[in-house]
């Protein structure tokens, strides 16, 4: 099953995102509108530090106007591969270097209407190394010890998806090794 696209149109074009709207056929024959947004590809982290915390950011999101508790993330830049731009925004987001990375594997945040695809990596092994980024002044690092990570999501306390997503397959990975 698949919609075939008649006409696409970008009717904004911003910094971060696109729109666009695209004209498609059903398979049943009948046409409607599909609204997208287009969002560069992003890299989540899963970071745990020597003494078995999980490395968590605490900043204020205006799309829901709340404070919110999520795993380092962020764009990857033109030219960049996905474990550079974990090691720059654990950099940036952390003030840590992640000298071990794995792969825990990867998901769209809204296939409903956004083209974003996050790749989830497990960072380990960590030394003390800032960089700086403009919008980066306004998180504050939080570590919680990793044992505590199924009480926070329960509690409600982690409600970003791709830190959910991101922790429940951390979960799942230490259960296999």
């Amino acid at each position: 099953m698949s919609e075939k696209t008649l006409s696409s149109e970008t009717i904004y074009d911003g910094r971060a995102v696109k729109l666009r709207v695209d004209t498609v056929e059903m398979s049943g024959g009948r046409q409607t509108t599909r609204e997208i947004v287009e969002h560069s590809d992003c890299v989540a982290v899963v970071a745990i530090d020597d003494e078995d915390n999980v490395m968590l950011v605490s900043q204020f999101r205006q799309a829901v106007e709340n404070e919110l508790l999520e795993i380092p993330a962020g764009g990857i830049e033109p030219g960049e591969d996905p474990p550079a731009a974990v090691s720059r925004e654990m950099q940036e987001e952390t003030g840590y270097y992640p000298h071990k990375l794995e792969r825990l594997g990867g998901f769209y945040s809204a296939p409903g209407y956004c083209t974003e695809f996050l790749h989830l990596y497990l960072a380990t092994d960590l030394v003390a190394s800032q960089l700086f980024a403009e919008d980066t002044e306004e998180i504050r690092l939080v570590r919680v010890p990793l044992a505590q990570v199924p009480e926070l999501i329960a509690s409600g306390s982690i409600r970003d998806a791709k830190s959910l997503a991101g922790l429940y397959l951390l979960l799942e990975y230490q259960k296999r090794h």
